[in-house]
């Protein structure tokens, strides 16, 4: 009989298989739930550690998410007084202390350039040279001219010496004498004005050596060998910018012009520092020499400008900085590391190895360190990292930080040292090594380690790791334990 005939024909026969198959399901959950918890209860049983084994009878030190009960693991940092800078940060951009773009002041055929782009010149250095034969020729022509009336004017003037002796015997008329003495006035402008000429033909003739006016470095050249270049060449020949010393300009806000102005007018000196984009390297230290006349009503800033002395020559015209204005110095206050102060409150360790809150008020940071008012005493140590798990009264670990070093320092020579072993693999065995389980892997490397020449770094990779002293703190396990994967890794 069809099952769907059977179903019409007995309902309650339908009813009452599904009631059964429910019951079914609901008893398999209820057993499965069962054994998920004996499972759970299993996996969180404490495991007894073997007998003879280091850690037999040991207790466990505290992790770094323990329960409440036990020492929460934290870095520390001293409360220290010491001087504190206040500075201002700016947005700069660094200029040549002067420009100069050299240009021929005489027309003429390039003949010599005498400079190599990117190099530092002296003022006065040659930099090229123009042929000069038709300025030599001119100089010639008027130097010519300059003797011949030169010669006209000595004849005139001992004329002149005959007819006033004449002139003493009343022998000659005074009219012929007066007329002398014009003639020899005449012929002196004349002199004069050749002499003029010859210096004027000499200045031109000078003009063919291009000369550099002022020092600092070249840019690109701009004329090549056989050019004619004259004075009205916009590019000129070359670029001099005079980068030692250089300017930095940079806008400060307006409420920091009164301070500026009050250190300024004292003799006080101002140190500026120069940082690049990333802020991370330090590209130059200088002094605020001057700040501008009038402020930016744009802005509310005012221009304000620093020098460096640029002796390594590091430094570039047009260079994008990051300004630190030093306007202040703040003598022996109280400062906290910046990463211990949280919400205005710092956690203070007491000597019993627990925290306690003290508020603080923050003043002006000075790289890693901020200036603080509060019932701190120098020397005290302040929670710096973890403070985000304590709270009153919690009990801490203080983690040593010269443990963390050198465990970051064995994991990393550990990698060099298996770096240093896959490099002097060959092609085939790196195939080989690539293609063996984990266990051959390591037994391959522990061969070859054995069969390395005894040497410093030998005997560095197959000593043991020192025991850990008896009195050695509990907090220092999690940084020693951070070594054994770099161990392994090694392997």
């Amino acid at each position: 009989m069809p099952a769907q005939s059977f179903l019409r024909r007995f309902p309650s026969a339908a009813r009452q298989t599904g009631r059964a198959l429910w019951w079914f399901v609901l008893l398999v959950l209820v057993a499965l739930a069962g054994a998920g918890g004996w499972w759970w209860k299993q996996q969180q049983a404490p495991v007894a550690p073997a007998a003879g084994t280091p850690a037999a009878g040991a207790a466990r030190a505290p992790g770094r998410f323990s329960g409440a009960g036990g020492a929460q693991p934290v870095s520390v940092g001293v409360v220290q007084r010491q001087d504190v800078r206040v500075m201002v940060s700016a947005i700069g951009t660094l200029s040549a202390r002067a420009t100069a773009v050299v240009r021929a002041k005489a027309s003429g055929e390039l003949l010599s350039i005498k400079f190599k782009e990117g190099d530092e010149v002296k003022a006065g250095q040659l930099l090229a040279e123009i042929d000069p034969r038709s300025y030599q020729a001119t100089l010639t022509q008027v130097q010519g001219n300059l003797q011949r009336d030169q010669a006209q004017l000595k004849n005139a003037q001992l004329d002149l010496q005959r007819y006033q002796d004449l002139l003493a015997k009343d022998s000659i008329a005074s009219q012929q004498v007066d007329t002398q003495k014009a003639l020899v006035r005449q012929l002196e402008g004349t002199v004069a004005a050749d002499q003029a000429q010859v210096d004027a033909a000499k200045l031109q003739l000078s003009y063919t050596r291009i000369t550099a006016p002022i020092g600092g470095r070249l840019g690109l050249r701009q004329a090549d060998r056989g050019n004619v270049v004259g004075p009205s060449d916009a590019t000129g020949i070359v670029t001099i910018n005079q980068v030692r010393p250089i300017d930095a300009v940079f806008s400060v806000p307006e409420a920091q012009l009164v301070v500026i102005n009050q250190r300024l007018a004292s003799g006080a000196s101002l140190p500026v520092e120069l940082w690049d984009r990333d802020q991370k390297q330090r590209l130059a230290r200088g002094r605020l020499g001057a700040v501008d006349n009038a402020i930016d009503a744009t802005t509310g800033t005012i221009k304000a400008k620093a020098a460096f002395d640029n002796e390594e020559g590091l430094l570039f015209p047009n260079q994008f900085v990051n300004v630190k204005l030093q306007v202040n110095l703040l003598k022996d206050v109280l400062t906290v590391p910046s990463t211990a102060v949280q919400n205005n409150y710092v956690y203070l360790v007491r000597p019993d190895g627990t925290v306690t809150q003290r508020r603080i008020r923050v003043g002006v940071a000075d790289g890693d360190r901020v200036s603080v008012e509060g019932e701190l005493q120098d020397g005290e140590q302040v929670v710096t990292d973890g403070i985000d798990r304590l709270r009153e009264g919690a009990k801490v670990a203080v983690i040593d930080a010269a443990v963390a070093t050198r465990a970051d320092a064995a994991a990393q020579d550990a990698g060099a040292r298996r770096a240093a072993l896959m490099a002097s693999l060959t092609p085939q065995e790196r195939e080989q090594v690539a293609k063996m389980s984990q266990e051959e892997r390591r037994a391959f490397f522990r061969n070859r380690r054995a069969q390395a020449p005894a040497g410093p770094q030998g005997a560095a990779s197959g000593a043991a790791a020192p025991a850990p002293a008896a009195g050695a703190s509990r907090a220092s396990a999690p940084a020693s334990a951070a070594t054994a994967p770099a161990s392994a890794a090694s392997r």
